[in-house]
């Protein structure tokens, strides 16, 4: 995978197809490749390099300074805490494993993975609500602030297979959206990938609009 960059002053001049042929030739032409900001340069690269769009990511945003939104209307039976350090790794791993099974990336995390996160100073248990039904993780929302930009971020948002449908992702989407807000952060934004209409239709219907959208290409070998 790579991320190509070009100077402002220096593009146009052909520096990025170069750069490109040469991240193809030493990868062996097994390449995926970013375009931030899904720019008509980007996409004209692409076609000159041989690649195809293979994901298209959305940045979605709402504003939390004035939260109209109904009350979060969870399921029967299903009760939502904050996330445990230690105690649920594991539960919510495998929930996280089912729920993204479909994912490449999210749903292969590891016990590592989340050690990871638990070690970054964003990490706040607070913020990382769980949904349960008779003592067994059905959901969850993690919650994410990025201090310096004031910004809340719906982390991710995971329900269970067999729990998908009664309105739980929603009511966990407005649970966190809450939090953020009662931290008087400003705006909330989210990535969700363009291709889950599920998702983003419950963005949408949550007040969130479309603010830049990421593009991969890859080879098709």
């Amino acid at each position: 995978a790579a991320e190509l960059v070009v100077h402002p002053a220096h593009r146009g001049r052909g520096h990025g197809r170069a750069l490109g042929a040469a991240l193809l030739a030493a990868s062996g032409k097994r390449l995926r490749v970013w375009a931030h900001g899904g720019h008509s340069a980007a996409r004209h690269l692409a076609q000159v390099l041989g690649l195809t769009l293979f994901r298209e990511l959305r940045q979605m945003r709402r504003p939390l300074t004035d939260f109209a939104l109904p009350e979060a209307a969870l399921p029967e039976g299903v009760t939502v805490r904050a996330f445990v350090p230690g105690q649920d790794d594991a539960a919510w791993l495998a929930v996280n494993a089912e729920a993204f099974a479909h994912h490449p990336e999210q749903g292969s995390l590891t016990q590592r993975d989340l050690d990871d996160r638990e070690a970054q100073p964003w990490f706040d248990p607070a913020g990382f609500f769980l949904a349960e039904r008779a003592g067994r993780l059905v959901g969850f929302h993690w919650t994410k602030v990025h201090a310096e930009e004031r910004l809340g971020e719906v982390y991710v948002v995971g329900v269970r297979p067999g729990a998908q449908g009664g309105g739980l992702g929603k009511a966990l989407t407005v649970i966190g959206l809450r939090h953020l807000a009662d931290a008087g952060l400003p705006t909330a934004m989210l990535y969700v990938d363009a291709d889950n209409k599920a998702a983003v239709t419950v963005y949408e219907r949550l007040g969130f609009t479309t603010y830049e959208t990421d593009l991969m290409y890859r080879t098709e070998t």
